[in-house]
């Protein structure tokens, strides 16, 4: 429980720090990646209800803004900022060196501000061409499923930094038996949610883009950082938002 508890604290903003429960000690920080699957069941769940509630209210292209929103106030844009340095540092840079130094500059850069454009153009457009039921049972399986798929890059990366120069001053530790198991049923169970089989299709899109991402961290700067994880978990994301607007538009319409 104080490894889910560490990983509450770190992904989110929420103030669970104020509770005696979620004091734990600092080593447990570095499980937290492990654990991140836990935290999807949070961040997707409060999505997919403000998209619902949202939708009663305004119009469903509004509700879609405000459900993106929702996230964001939670996690601190703490991915979409991952997202922007890794865009940056493998845009602008040549090295490993140069690569890692751009990613920890605090600034943001053109490639940055490029990946963040596309990739909420993207994101609006995906949920927009799918009913809002549709939306909102792809949210709850999407978010858990793919923070399920990133955790698994400690497995085949180890970490490109040392702790004092990371960002965050954690190293992620790789992925054991119990946190391997623990995270696989809060990542795979919610695929339960999928109504037909075929829908199962969508799910080649990440694992795709989760094996395209570790070949290119792994030759660019043979590990992976934080911002390596954000980045990961929302294009694995989108990728399956992608795969299921496929799926919807061939197979069941």
């Amino acid at each position: 429980m104080k490894n889910i508890a560490a990983a509450l604290v770190f992904f989110t903003r929420l103030p669970f720090w104020r509770l005696k429960a979620f004091q734990v000690a600092p080593e447990y920080f570095s499980q937290v990646i492990n654990y991140w699957a836990v935290v999807g069941w949070l961040t997707g769940g409060v999505m997919a209800t403000s998209l619902w509630l949202a939708s009663q209210v305004f119009p469903y292209f509004v509700a879609i803004i405000i459900a993106l929103l929702s996230r964001l106030l939670i996690t601190g844009a703490l991915h979409e900022d991952g997202l922007a340095d890794f865009f940056d540092g493998f845009g602008g840079g040549n090295t490993k060196e140069r690569i890692l130094a751009i990613m920890k500059d605090s600034h943001i850069g053109t490639y940055g501000v490029i990946s963040l454009i596309f990739y909420f153009l993207l994101f609006y457009s995906l949920l927009l061409q799918l009913p809002l039921h549709w939306a909102c049972l792809s949210i709850l399986i999407a978010d858990p499923f793919c923070k399920y798929i990133s955790s698994q890059m400690t497995r085949f990366l180890s970490y490109a930094r040392t702790a004092e120069t990371s960002k965050s001053k954690t190293v992620y530790q790789k992925m054991s038996l119990k946190a391997l198991f623990v995270s696989s049923i809060f990542g795979l169970v919610p695929l339960f949610l999928v109504p037909d089989m075929k829908w199962m299709l969508a799910i080649i899109f990440p694992i795709l883009t989760f094996i395209g991402l570790i070949i290119l961290m792994k030759k660019k700067i043979q590990g992976y950082t934080g911002d390596c994880c954000g980045a990961m978990f929302l294009l694995c994301e989108l990728s399956l938002y992608l795969g299921i607007v496929i799926v919807y538009q061939n197979l069941v319409i």
